[in-house]
């Protein structure tokens, strides 16, 4: 029965963001998504968040996208956000 109920029940998501690693980002942290946990004492921005991933300093051709819109790294988070982390593509 209780798995039935979480079926049914939405997945509560408020105070985090859903993060997205691709490519490179991703093969480096050894993960592609997760979910983090929002400051509860005030805004947190895009990279900040990065900052909390402990993957480095956010490195410059790196590409930031908040619910699947190009953003500035110092956008401003809010809970149930998806905050995924682009590297550079090529191709032709």
């Amino acid at each position: 029965m209780e798995a039935r109920l979480q079926a049914v029940m939405p997945h509560d998501d408020s105070g985090s963001v859903r993060v997205l690693l691709f490519a490179a980002l991703r093969d480096q942290a050894g993960w592609e998504e997760k979910r983090m946990p929002l400051a509860v004492d005030g805004p947190q921005t895009a990279l900040q968040l990065w900052m909390a991933l402990e993957l480095g300093a956010l490195p410059a051709a790196v590409r930031v996208a908040v619910n699947q819109q190009l953003v500035d790294p110092d956008q401003q988070l809010h809970a149930g956000d998806e905050l995924a982390f682009l590297p550079p593509f090529t191709g032709g």
